[in-house]
């Protein structure tokens, strides 16, 4: 087990040994006044874990018994296992150059729209995304047409600033382009390999117009797959809304507690709790859950409690589940970043 500023903080007792056998106490989280939220998020983890697997054995649906999720859409335990993030791995990250400039180049375009058909649009009308081949304005004309016809360019994952402000322009993705632009001409991926931790790397990116917490931890996230930065998921992390929301739910007494701290108790307490429970998690190969992944589960926590606790509030208010679940029956071969070293350990062949 990780002992953590957290850990120290808020654990009256750190065991000798690592054996989560010898440390079965309930007081770890009993200042925070766990909810049956809380309760529920150790089994919607492990129920969501086991989804994943089910269909990456190419078993038929359904792929569980629990309604809620039958029901609606929820992303993946570990957030590198989602649709998106897989294309984004394989087909962005490691399909180009790899020099870093076009790496942080090629991430950035995807994950300004985060949406695998705008990129293949782009794709079909350039060929290979590269530097050397990027204009705002011919990037423009095949957005705007894709756009006046009708064709969604945006992910619906992410809400995404219109940049007015910062660029003026009639049209949100106008903006990010050039957006993009600006981040190419201040050589923003020497400042990437530079940034020491992934602290640094986040606030590189949160020092950009349009940037805001939420979308630099992604980002850094997402450029930490690649071979530009090399650090490790549990050593930082930022919190969204709905990860706040998810806490909040969770947990009734996170007064003066920092959302941070909470996560990192739950990450490193994991095999611990579930352990206490009986509940089996199967671990993506020998990788336990990262900082990245806890802050997506409380998000997606947030998501079920309000069909399975209706009653339990937070300040979002947000009562309803907006994605249905319709299963993508496209077939993905799962592939995670190389120096994970994980992919010999795992079957790649599945869907999601």
């Amino acid at each position: 087990m990780v002992v953590t500023a957290a850990l120290a903080n808020y654990l009256p007792f750190i065991p000798d040994s690592d054996k989560p056998s010898q440390f079965q106490g309930s007081s770890e989280f009993s200042r925070l006044a766990p909810t049956p939220v809380f309760e529920a998020f150790w089994s919607f983890a492990a129920e969501r874990q086991a989804i994943f697997y089910r269909r990456q054995s190419e078993a038929a649906p359904p792929w569980t018994t629990d309604p809620i999720l039958n029901a609606f859409k929820f992303t993946n335990a570990y957030r590198a296992s989602d649709r998106v993030s897989q294309y984004l791995i394989r087909r962005v990250i490691y399909n180009g150059p790899q020099d870093p400039s076009e790496v942080v180049f090629r991430i950035l375009l995807f994950k300004l729209f985060n949406k695998i058909d705008t990129w293949e649009l782009l794709q079909n009308r350039f060929g290979q995304i590269t530097i050397s081949i990027f204009s705002v304005q011919e990037f423009d004309r095949v957005l705007s047409s894709a756009f006046d016809k009708g064709q969604r360019i945006y992910s619906g994952a992410y809400i995404m600033p219109s940049g007015s402000r910062a660029f003026p322009s009639s049209r949100k993705h106008v903006a990010h382009l050039k957006l993009l632009e600006l981040m190419l001409k201040d050589n923003l991926h020497k400042k990437l390999t530079d940034a020491k931790n992934l602290e640094q790397a986040f606030k590189t990116l949160r020092s950009y117009p349009m940037i805001g917490d939420f979308l630099a931890f992604q980002y850094a996230i997402d450029i930490n797959y690649s071979e530009v930065v090399d650090f490790s998921e549990s050593e930082f992390v930022v919190p969204g809304p709905g990860s706040r929301s998810g806490l909040q739910k969770c947990f009734s007494a996170l007064d003066h507690v920092p959302y941070e701290d909470v996560i990192r108790l739950v990450t490193d307490l994991q095999e611990i709790e579930f352990e206490k429970r009986g509940i089996r998690f199967q671990w993506l190969a020998d990788r336990r859950l990262q900082l990245i992944d806890v802050q997506n589960l409380f998000c997606e926590i947030d998501k079920y409690a309000r069909a399975r606790f209706p009653k339990t509030t937070s300040p979002s208010k947000r009562s309803k589940i907006k994605q249905r679940f319709r299963p993508n029956m496209s077939r993905i071969d799962y592939w995670y970043p190389p120096k994970w070293a994980i992919n010999s350990k795992l079957n790649p062949s599945g869907t999601s």
